[in-house]
């Protein structure tokens, strides 16, 4: 489930017992304790991994926890001669805060240049989210992709902070979230969506995005850092398009499905650019496309989520 318009929870400290990191700081903290995996005995497939979902103040659970924890679960049964290049996923049920999930991974093809990962998120005996990882050897090749589009450098940006300093968001659970909460830094352009929506009403939009102090450089954990950012803002654009702010009185999201490509390898703790468009909204669902470059204007990845978007404002279009 994505960033949710619901009722905060109010209690902001830690609790080490269950593995949550409640506090909010600019630290990259809450993410590494998100994947943090525990290898447990399989009860369906071939291999298990146990994870602790993190602090978030919505009901429940941030959707990028799933697919970065589901990703590193796959990742974990493969070779290191070959890398990961597709996530294909559902969101089938929220998944509760502090609850383990457990992560069953299916060994379903070892070839010469590629392996495909079934993986299943399991918390409370059911089934909360399940993904097929794609993964192959690299090898040479010819190379085209999109032009990054040109927008203002993130040093001239403010932060998600810094925007919220005295806009009526200070002390609350969600505004602190927002500003320190989330292990990365966030720079809208033309501006956020917390709130209101700042600048131009259109279906598309781009962040720059880094991690607020540097993560292990070990490529397989920067990886799973840019799968664990996909669901951050990705349906602001839908949300753009219709005029509405996550603060929107009465607005209900939960992600869907999902799909990213990745392209070549990049940091999450340097700047990338996270360009992204609505591709439509209908029947209570927006649909988005997302593009990852790094500051030098490489394409990294590519994502494609659809959405729930619920609003009592009334018919999508016309809030």
């Amino acid at each position: 489930m994505t960033e949710q318009n619901e009722r905060p929870d109010q209690d902001r400290d830690q609790d080490p017992d269950r593995g949550i990191v409640r506090e909010n700081r600019a630290d990259s903290a809450r993410f590494l304790a998100a994947i943090e995996l525990t290898e447990v005995e399989a009860s369906v497939f071939d291999r298990a991994f146990e994870v602790i979902p993190q602090y978030v103040p919505w009901p429940k659970a941030y959707g990028g926890d799933s697919v970065a924890q589901a990703a590193a679960a796959a990742i974990a049964t493969v070779g290191d001669d070959r890398e990961l290049h597709a996530l294909h996923s559902s969101f089938l049920r929220p998944v509760e805060i502090g609850a383990p999930v457990r992560y069953e991974v299916e060994l379903l093809r070892d070839g010469r240049g590629y392996s495909t990962r079934h993986v299943r998120g399991y918390q409370n005996d059911k089934v909360v989210f399940l993904t097929t990882a794609s993964f192959q050897v690299p090898e040479p090749g010819p190379v085209f992709a999109p032009a990054m589009p040109e927008v203002p450098d993130p040093e001239s940006l403010p932060s998600s902070e810094a925007y919220l300093a005295g806009r009526g968001a200070d002390g609350s659970a969600a505004g602190d979230y927002w500003a320190r909460g989330r292990s990365f830094d966030m720079r809208h352009v033309p501006g956020p969506l917390y709130l209101e929506v700042e600048g131009e009403r259109a279906p598309h939009q781009a962040v720059w995005i880094r991690a607020f102090d540097e993560l292990p450089a070990e490529p397989r954990t920067q990886q799973i850092a840019l799968s664990y950012l996909c669901d951050y803002t990705i349906l602001e654009p839908s949300l753009r398009a219709l005029g509405l702010a996550w603060g929107s009185p009465g607005l209900v999201t939960a992600s869907l499905d999902h799909s990213m490509w990745f392209h070549a390898p990049a940091r999450a703790d340097e700047w990338l650019l996270y360009a992204q468009e609505s591709a439509g909204v209908q029947s209570g669902r927006g649909l988005s496309i997302g593009r990852f470059f790094s500051a030098a204007g490489e394409l990294v990845a590519t994502v494609a989520q659809e959405g729930m978007i619920r609003s009592p404002q009334g018919a999508p279009g016309r809030p």
